[in-house]
Protein backbone atom coordinates (compact mmCIF):
# COMPACT_ATOMS: atom_id res chain seq x y z
CA UNK A 1 0.00 0.00 0.00
CA UNK A 2 0.99 3.42 -1.04
CA UNK A 3 2.01 6.03 1.90
CA UNK A 4 3.11 9.48 1.18
CA UNK A 5 4.95 11.45 3.75
CA UNK A 6 4.81 15.47 3.87
CA UNK A 7 6.15 17.61 5.91
CA UNK A 8 3.55 20.06 5.54
CA UNK A 9 -0.19 20.68 3.45
CA UNK A 10 -3.10 22.47 4.36
CA UNK A 11 -5.21 19.23 5.29
CA UNK A 12 -4.48 15.65 4.18
CA UNK A 13 -8.09 14.88 3.64
CA UNK A 14 -7.93 18.04 0.86
CA UNK A 15 -4.77 16.62 -0.34
CA UNK A 16 -5.78 13.07 -0.36
CA UNK A 17 -8.31 13.87 -2.79
CA UNK A 18 -5.85 13.95 -5.50
CA UNK A 19 -5.94 9.69 -5.56
CA UNK A 20 -9.52 9.63 -5.75
CA UNK A 21 -9.12 8.97 -9.54
CA UNK A 22 -6.56 6.65 -9.23
CA UNK A 23 -9.20 4.74 -7.47
CA UNK A 24 -6.03 2.95 -5.05
CA UNK A 25 -6.00 2.96 -1.54
CA UNK A 26 -3.07 4.96 0.02
CA UNK A 27 -2.61 7.17 3.33
CA UNK A 28 -0.96 10.35 3.35
CA UNK A 29 0.79 11.91 6.28
CA UNK A 30 2.08 15.04 7.42
CA UNK A 31 4.61 16.87 9.66
CA UNK A 32 2.02 20.03 10.04
CA UNK A 33 -1.34 20.83 8.95
CA UNK A 34 -1.91 24.62 8.31
CA UNK A 35 -5.83 24.15 7.89
CA UNK A 36 -6.41 20.74 9.22
CA UNK A 37 -10.19 19.90 9.32
CA UNK A 38 -12.37 18.81 12.66
CA UNK A 39 -15.95 17.83 12.74
CA UNK A 40 -19.22 20.23 12.59
CA UNK A 41 -16.42 22.40 10.51
CA UNK A 42 -14.10 23.14 13.10
CA UNK A 43 -10.44 23.75 12.60
CA UNK A 44 -8.36 20.90 14.47
CA UNK A 45 -4.55 22.50 16.20
CA UNK A 46 -1.64 20.76 14.04
CA UNK A 47 1.08 21.80 15.08
CA UNK A 48 4.79 19.60 14.83
CA UNK A 49 4.97 16.18 16.94
CA UNK A 50 1.68 14.99 16.46
CA UNK A 51 0.54 12.08 13.55
CA UNK A 52 -2.01 14.12 11.06
CA UNK A 53 -3.02 11.21 8.17
CA UNK A 54 -5.49 10.80 5.94
CA UNK A 55 -6.17 6.98 4.17
CA UNK A 56 -8.12 6.61 1.36
CA UNK A 57 -9.80 2.78 1.28
CA UNK A 58 -12.11 1.80 -1.46
CA UNK A 59 -14.93 -1.00 -1.03
CA UNK A 60 -16.69 -3.48 -3.33
CA UNK A 61 -20.00 -4.62 -2.16
CA UNK A 62 -20.51 -2.98 1.27
CA UNK A 63 -23.55 -1.52 1.78
CA UNK A 64 -23.72 2.12 2.57
CA UNK A 65 -25.68 1.52 5.51
CA UNK A 66 -23.00 -0.06 6.97
CA UNK A 67 -20.20 2.90 7.04
CA UNK A 68 -20.31 3.24 11.20
CA UNK A 69 -17.74 0.61 10.63
CA UNK A 70 -15.56 2.76 9.44
CA UNK A 71 -16.14 5.03 12.22
CA UNK A 72 -15.31 2.66 15.04
CA UNK A 73 -12.63 1.11 13.07
CA UNK A 74 -10.88 4.34 12.88
CA UNK A 75 -11.74 4.77 16.88
CA UNK A 76 -10.48 1.34 17.56
CA UNK A 77 -7.12 1.53 15.62
CA UNK A 78 -6.49 4.95 17.61
CA UNK A 79 -7.16 3.32 20.85
CA UNK A 80 -5.08 -0.07 20.11
CA UNK A 81 -2.07 2.47 19.12
CA UNK A 82 -2.87 4.32 22.50
CA UNK A 83 -2.83 1.45 24.18
CA UNK A 84 0.68 0.06 22.62
CA UNK A 85 2.50 2.68 24.47
CA UNK A 86 0.95 2.17 28.10
CA UNK A 87 -2.19 4.60 28.22
CA UNK A 88 -5.65 3.25 28.78
CA UNK A 89 -8.35 5.39 26.12
CA UNK A 90 -12.06 5.01 25.94
CA UNK A 91 -14.40 5.87 23.19
CA UNK A 92 -17.37 8.37 23.89
CA UNK A 93 -19.53 7.42 21.25
CA UNK A 94 -19.66 8.32 18.14
CA UNK A 95 -16.24 8.36 18.11
CA UNK A 96 -14.24 10.84 20.68
CA UNK A 97 -11.42 8.55 21.81
CA UNK A 98 -10.93 10.31 25.48
CA UNK A 99 -7.76 9.29 28.23
CA UNK A 100 -8.89 10.80 31.29
CA UNK A 101 -12.19 12.58 29.84
CA UNK A 102 -9.65 14.57 27.25
CA UNK A 103 -9.27 14.52 24.09
CA UNK A 104 -6.61 12.31 22.61
CA UNK A 105 -7.02 12.63 19.04
CA UNK A 106 -9.78 14.37 16.24
CA UNK A 107 -11.37 11.59 13.74
CA UNK A 108 -12.88 13.28 10.53
CA UNK A 109 -14.91 10.48 8.24
CA UNK A 110 -15.94 11.51 4.54
CA UNK A 111 -17.47 8.99 2.62
CA UNK A 112 -18.12 8.52 -0.50
CA UNK A 113 -21.33 6.76 -1.99
CA UNK A 114 -22.37 4.83 -5.42
CA UNK A 115 -26.45 4.11 -5.21
CA UNK A 116 -26.73 1.85 -1.45
CA UNK A 117 -22.98 1.11 -1.56
CA UNK A 118 -20.22 2.56 0.19
CA UNK A 119 -17.77 3.48 -2.56
CA UNK A 120 -14.78 4.87 -0.82
CA UNK A 121 -13.75 6.62 2.60
CA UNK A 122 -11.40 8.89 3.68
CA UNK A 123 -10.63 7.99 7.36
CA UNK A 124 -8.26 11.51 8.68
CA UNK A 125 -6.77 11.19 11.78
CA UNK A 126 -4.90 13.93 14.15
CA UNK A 127 -3.70 12.25 16.96
CA UNK A 128 -1.50 14.00 19.80
CA UNK A 129 1.46 12.79 20.44
CA UNK A 130 3.92 15.21 21.30
CA UNK A 131 2.86 18.04 20.60
CA UNK A 132 1.96 21.09 22.85
CA UNK A 133 -1.89 21.02 23.22
CA UNK A 134 -1.31 23.77 26.02
CA UNK A 135 -3.53 26.43 23.96
CA UNK A 136 -6.48 23.98 24.10
CA UNK A 137 -7.00 24.11 27.70
CA UNK A 138 -8.04 21.42 29.98
CA UNK A 139 -9.53 19.43 27.15
CA UNK A 140 -7.01 17.49 25.21
CA UNK A 141 -3.96 15.54 25.94
CA UNK A 142 -1.04 13.81 23.94
CA UNK A 143 -0.16 10.30 24.68
CA UNK A 144 3.62 11.22 25.91
CA UNK A 145 1.50 12.80 28.82
CA UNK A 146 -0.97 9.67 29.10
CA UNK A 147 1.88 7.33 28.68
CA UNK A 148 4.40 8.93 31.75
CA UNK A 149 7.27 8.71 29.30
CA UNK A 150 8.11 10.30 25.71
CA UNK A 151 6.42 9.10 22.94
CA UNK A 152 7.59 10.23 19.32
CA UNK A 153 5.03 10.96 16.68
CA UNK A 154 6.95 8.60 14.31
CA UNK A 155 6.55 5.65 16.17
CA UNK A 156 3.19 6.71 17.14
CA UNK A 157 2.26 7.26 13.28
CA UNK A 158 4.23 3.79 12.41
CA UNK A 159 2.10 1.75 14.84
CA UNK A 160 -1.34 4.01 13.89
CA UNK A 161 -0.68 2.82 10.09
CA UNK A 162 -0.57 -0.66 11.48
CA UNK A 163 -3.72 -0.50 12.97
CA UNK A 164 -5.46 0.86 10.39
CA UNK A 165 -4.75 -1.74 8.26
CA UNK A 166 -5.47 -4.43 10.39
CA UNK A 167 -9.60 -5.60 10.72
CA UNK A 168 -11.51 -4.98 13.35
CA UNK A 169 -15.00 -6.27 15.03
CA UNK A 170 -17.26 -4.51 16.25
CA UNK A 171 -17.24 -5.91 20.01
CA UNK A 172 -13.96 -4.42 19.98
CA UNK A 173 -15.33 -1.12 19.88
CA UNK A 174 -18.35 -1.87 22.24
CA UNK A 175 -15.17 -2.60 24.70
CA UNK A 176 -13.87 0.44 24.96
CA UNK A 177 -17.43 2.52 25.23
CA UNK A 178 -17.66 2.75 29.25
CA UNK A 179 -20.52 4.85 29.82
CA UNK A 180 -23.29 2.64 28.70
CA UNK A 181 -25.77 1.73 31.25
CA UNK A 182 -25.20 5.21 33.05
CA UNK A 183 -26.74 7.88 32.76
CA UNK A 184 -25.71 10.72 30.57
CA UNK A 185 -26.92 14.34 29.76
CA UNK A 186 -29.05 14.07 25.97
CA UNK A 187 -29.26 17.58 24.22
CA UNK A 188 -31.62 17.70 21.17
CA UNK A 189 -33.33 20.46 19.47
CA UNK A 190 -32.55 22.82 21.85
CA UNK A 191 -33.77 21.17 25.01
CA UNK A 192 -31.73 19.05 27.38
CA UNK A 193 -33.07 16.39 29.25
CA UNK A 194 -31.35 12.76 31.61
CA UNK A 195 -31.25 9.20 30.12
CA UNK A 196 -29.60 5.84 30.46
CA UNK A 197 -27.50 4.90 27.74
CA UNK A 198 -28.24 1.42 26.72
CA UNK A 199 -26.67 0.11 23.52
CA UNK A 200 -25.11 1.25 20.68
CA UNK A 201 -26.75 -0.22 17.53
CA UNK A 202 -24.69 -2.49 14.38
CA UNK A 203 -25.57 1.26 12.66
CA UNK A 204 -23.95 3.49 15.38
CA UNK A 205 -27.43 5.19 16.73
CA UNK A 206 -27.42 5.09 20.48
CA UNK A 207 -30.17 3.62 22.49
CA UNK A 208 -31.47 5.37 25.69
CA UNK A 209 -34.18 5.06 27.64
CA UNK A 210 -35.54 8.40 29.40
CA UNK A 211 -39.37 9.51 30.74
CA UNK A 212 -40.18 8.82 27.40
CA UNK A 213 -39.32 5.74 26.74
CA UNK A 214 -36.06 4.09 24.74
CA UNK A 215 -35.19 5.73 21.39
CA UNK A 216 -32.88 5.08 19.14
CA UNK A 217 -30.77 8.67 18.77
CA UNK A 218 -28.08 9.86 15.99
CA UNK A 219 -24.58 11.11 16.78
CA UNK A 220 -25.65 13.77 13.87
CA UNK A 221 -29.18 14.60 15.39
CA UNK A 222 -27.71 14.82 19.27
CA UNK A 223 -25.25 16.20 21.60
CA UNK A 224 -24.05 13.90 24.44
CA UNK A 225 -22.66 15.00 27.91
CA UNK A 226 -21.60 12.17 30.11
Amino acid sequence: MKIELLEETSSTNEYIACYLGARENVIVCARRQTGGKGTKGRSFLSNEGGVYLSALFFYRDLPASRAFEVMAHAAVAVCRTAEAFGAQPEIKWANDVLIGRKKLCGILIENGVRGDLLDHSVIGVGLNVENDVSALGDIAVNLSEAAGRRVTAEAAREKLIAELLRPTKFAEYLSRVKFLGREVTVEENGRAYRAIAEEILPDGRLVVKGAEGARPLSSAEITLKL
